[in-house]
């Protein structure tokens, strides 16, 4: 475990220099404290997840919020977007867009060849980059979701716009702003199209038969866009090194290892908003107006369910906090599980796997490898990771 936290230290400062050293240090001053120029500070579960169900008093709209960021790019009427009655409605239209089946299909369609092809090349012993295989294979099925056609405009300039968000800023430059907004354009042109004719065989489609008019469907697309590679790319990657650095090797990774790795990394690092009235949190008095930064990642490895200190009771309504809490608890959670499962399933026919080079990614919002070439043993037999795409119930 010491090997794997080294190099966590190192993804999360390659990523963030400042405010990752910046959060650990606030954390140890105590679990709310607020920070000139960033805002009240959260690293307590129990707080946090409070706030983030309180959302009369602690909402995504207000200044410092996530609405700030994104509106201008998304427009206004997305779920990152939008709060209480507007934002119930919009998520109950969204509701079946994720089902688990359908979301399974998409990922066993899109992800079948280049799956394949990975198993292939690591069992004649070549080196492969996982960040660029989880990378390519994340966007796939984005693509396949919207209705994009293969070799379509790239993810390169959305995931410019994801990474020159920083935990000090209230809003996009305008600069920035403005290339967002032509990236986001040229990458939901097809699924514009798709939504027109009615195709339903893409999220867009079914976006229009949910009942949503263009504008939501496209700040929908918009948001799946920005959001829907940039945590696998960063989870998958680290997920494999954790069991690697833990001695286990592609076959232990469980379902239990999975949700432990989701603990440690927190998909979602950091979550903002705003307080929409004066009140205190954990004690520390609040101003209306003023922003509430929860410090993800902190809470989650201090309270997380699978925390070697603290028992069931403790941690209880505390499970999957990286994934949010109450109304607004991500929408896009079964698909971001069914591609794990897949490329995990892929692994685990190379017990053997070993970590040939990393190389942490610099000032990206969500912390991960920019590279993590991976070998196995030559000889391994392409196939078995298939067999072992169903979950083993046995090692829950």
């Amino acid at each position: 475990m010491e090997e794997w936290e080294r190099w966590e230290r190192r993804v999360q400062t390659a990523a963030h220099p400042v405010a990752y050293r910046l959060m650990r240090a606030v954390a140890a001053r105590g679990p709310v404290v607020r920070v000139p120029r960033v805002g009240v500070v959260v690293s307590d579960a129990r707080v946090a997840r409070e706030v983030l169900l309180d959302t009369g008093a602690y909402t995504k709209t207000g200044p410092g919020a996530a609405a700030g960021l994104w509106t201008p790019v998304l427009g206004p009427r997305t779920l990152i977007t939008l709060e209480g009655a507007e934002h119930a409605e919009l998520r109950r239209r969204l509701g079946g867009l994720f089902t688990p089946g359908y979301v399974a299909t998409v990922c066993e369609r899109v992800l079948r060849a280049p799956l394949a092809d990975l198993e292939r090349r690591l069992a004649a012993g070549a080196e492969v980059d996982l960040v660029r295989v989880v990378r390519d294979g994340a966007a796939g099925v984005i693509r396949e979701l919207v209705g994009m056609p293969p070799g379509g405009a790239g993810f390169a300039e959305a995931s410019a716009a994801v990474s020159a968000v920083r935990l000090w800023r209230t809003t996009l430059t305008g600069r920035q702003t403005e290339r967002a907004r032509a990236a986001l354009a040229r990458l939901t042109e097809a699924a514009v199209a798709a939504y027109r004719a009615g195709d339903e065989s893409t999220a867009a489609g079914r976006l229009r038969a949910l009942g949503l008019d263009e504008a939501e469907a496209r700040g929908a697309v918009g948001l799946f866009l920005l959001t829907g590679t940039e945590t696998l790319v960063s989870f998958v990657p680290r997920l494999v090194a954790l069991a690697h650095d833990t001695g286990r090797g592609p076959d232990g990774i469980t379902d239990a290892l999975v949700e432990e790795a989701l603990r440690v990394t927190s998909p979602t690092p950091v979550m903002l908003r705003s307080a929409a009235r004066a009140g205190r949190i954990g004690g520390v008095r609040v101003a209306a107006g003023e922003r509430v930064v929860i410090a993800t990642l902190l809470c989650a490895r201090a309270y997380g369910p699978f925390a070697p200190d603290r028992d069931a009771a403790e941690t209880a309504g505390l499970r999957r906090l990286w994934f949010g809490a109450g109304p607004h608890f991500c929408l896009g959670m079964p698909l971001a599980m069914a591609e794990v499962r897949a490329v995990v399933g892929a692994l685990r026919g190379f017990p053997e796997l070993s970590i040939a080079g990393r190389r942490p990614a610099r000032g990206v919002l969500v912390p991960s490898y920019a590279r993590l070439p991976v070998r196995a043993r030559a000889g391994g037999v392409p196939g078995d990771g298939e067999r072992a795409r169903k979950p083993d119930r046995r090692r829950r």
